[in-house]
């Protein structure tokens, strides 16, 4: 590492820390030539991700839109702040963890439906139908059977599980 000051080349780590929020590393060196001491920060080089949307143009990955999106589907619905981030988050890790340097909108919608599904049907629906683009109310009712059909096989097993436990 190069010295601010008398820009010499030796230098020697006299402390390391971590950041407050653990995303990188800081250190005090000193400069072996002028005895001056300075601070450098080292973090992990994050390759950007690229978002192929629908019609074939490409932008940077950006959380916020994801947010953004999150928070119109859970409007005056019952749903903290702190869930929406942790979907946020996951979808983050998620996108990351591809370890692809482009990646459809298309699969990280899938994703945030599936997180959605979990959290809260109705804003599932409201989010659903954005970003499928509902054009008609048949594509719309389609949408909302099967969502339906899945809960009720699902009441269907926990029913079974429960009668299978009293025997």
């Amino acid at each position: 590492m190069k010295c601010p000051f008398c820009k010499n080349k030796d230098t020697k780590v006299t402390d390391s820390r971590d950041t407050d929020d653990g995303t990188s590393i800081r250190r005090r060196r000193q400069c072996l030539t002028c005895k001056k001491r300075f601070t450098t920060y080292e973090s992990i080089e994050s390759t950007p991700v690229r978002v192929i949307k629908k019609d074939g143009t490409r932008e940077l990955f950006d959380k916020n839109k994801i947010r953004n999106g999150l928070i119109r589907a859970c409007e005056k619905r019952n749903i903290s702040t702190e869930q929406i981030e942790q979907v946020v988050e996951k979808i983050e890790i998620k996108v990351y963890n591809a370890l692809k340097q482009e990646i459809y909108t298309e699969t990280i919608g899938n994703w945030i439906m599936e997180e959605l599904k979990e959290l809260d049907q109705v804003s599932y629906v409201r989010f659903a139908s954005v970003y499928r683009e509902f054009k008609d109310l048949e594509s719309f009712m389609s949408e909302l059977r099967m969502l339906m059909r899945k809960e009720s096989n699902e009441n269907g097993l926990d029913k079974e599980v429960k009668e299978n436990k009293k025997l």
